[in-house]
């Protein structure tokens, strides 16, 4: 493989997963945001929040994890 198209797929396969990485840090912080201000609003239900948005958060780490380690397509040889 030429180096010039091997380095340029590296630096594009960098570059997109930083960009893809900018979409769900904003959701959830837009996340915790809203919680933090659900249990401000009212406090007894912090415990029904907080659990539906950890989970919300462990769900989103478990399909990230998966789809990750199923796109291991790109080698350079």
């Amino acid at each position: 493989m030429n180096p010039i198209v091997s380095a340029a797929s590296v630096v594009a396969s960098g570059l997109s997963v930083g960009l893809a990485a900018i979409g769900p840090g904003i959701g959830q912080g837009t996340a915790a945001a809203q919680a933090v201000e659900g249990i401000a609003r009212q406090p007894e239900a912090e415990g029904r929040i907080r659990g539906t948005l950890l989970l919300s958060f462990s769900i989103h780490g478990i399909t990230n994890n998966l789809w990750s380690s199923c796109s291991t397509s790109f080698t350079i040889r």
